[in-house]
């Protein structure tokens, strides 16, 4: 299975991305802010899916709305 960010760039596990657009989290009233850096990913049974901790906390993420740092 191949996991691309939204450039096509391959992902692997333990990369870095950036966030490319604010993103409204569910179930909270925050948001990610674009730039925002995601190190360390883990990647998930779904190619269009990453897991990342942002701000303290692991969140699954759309790899449409990240491009590898």
């Amino acid at each position: 299975m191949e996991v691309r960010d939204s450039n096509g760039n391959l992902l692997n596990e333990g990369d870095t991305v950036t966030v490319i657009k604010d993103l409204k989290v569910k179930g909270s009233s925050s948001t990610i802010k674009r730039g925002t850096v995601v190190k360390n990913i883990r990647l998930t049974d779904d190619e269009a899916e990453i897991e990342g901790r942002v701000e303290r906390t692991v969140m699954v993420l759309k790899t449409c709305f990240l491009k590898k740092a």
